[in-house]
């Protein structure tokens, strides 16, 4: 069964903790999520962000929850895991150090194993098909190509928005997808 990855948008779940609780408490209670990663990028108060949402682990513990880019965060209040950017490679060992499960994001067989050495969890991969501001779509022939070359989870990212594209990367060898609007579209 392919892993599901929800990460979170402040377009669709808000940059205020009451208001993200809400939204993050209903992606989970309408979907099957396996990770649900934190990703607010300009919110100047991340830290309180990410303690209301930590406060939903509890009520989901079937769930991993991640934070996106603040390790220190991630350790300090309690996060299942952290999603690092490719540009933090050097923080991959660090939170695996600390017990996090590590997630990278990556556009490259050269990042992913640069990942896969530091001891990831898994990487986001993509973006797989058409997406807005993403560039050029990989495509299922290059995750398929990818997954033959490494031995860690690969989320296929990237405009993974329908049933029918969870369908083809999990055929292509995906161990899970990872999206922002198939989770937010209640």
């Amino acid at each position: 069964m392919i892993l599901r990855y929800a990460i979170t948008d402040p377009a669709y779940y808000g940059s205020e903790p009451s208001e993200l609780k809400r939204s993050v408490e209903r992606t989970l209670s309408s979907s099957k999520v396996d990770l649900i990663c934190l990703r607010d990028k300009k919110n100047p108060d991340y830290k309180a962000l990410a303690e209301a949402f930590i406060d939903m682990k509890p009520l989901f513990p079937e769930t991993l929850f991640f934070l996106h880019s603040d390790v220190g965060a991630a350790i300090d209040l309690g996060a299942d895991g952290i999603h690092l950017p490719s540009g933090m490679f050097e923080k991959v060992a660090v939170s695996c150090d600390a017990g996090l499960k590590v997630i990278v994001s990556t556009h490259s067989l050269d990042e992913i194993k640069r990942a896969e050495k530091g001891g990831a969890y898994g990487v986001t991969y993509g973006p797989i098909f058409e997406t807005p501001g993403k560039g050029e779509p990989k495509g299922l022939e290059k995750l398929k190509e990818i997954r033959g070359k490494i031995g860690l989870n690969i989320f296929a990212l990237g405009g993974i928005v329908s049933k029918e594209q969870i369908e083809a990367v999990e055929r292509a060898g995906a161990d899970g997808f990872a999206s922002i609007r198939y989770f937010a579209a209640w």
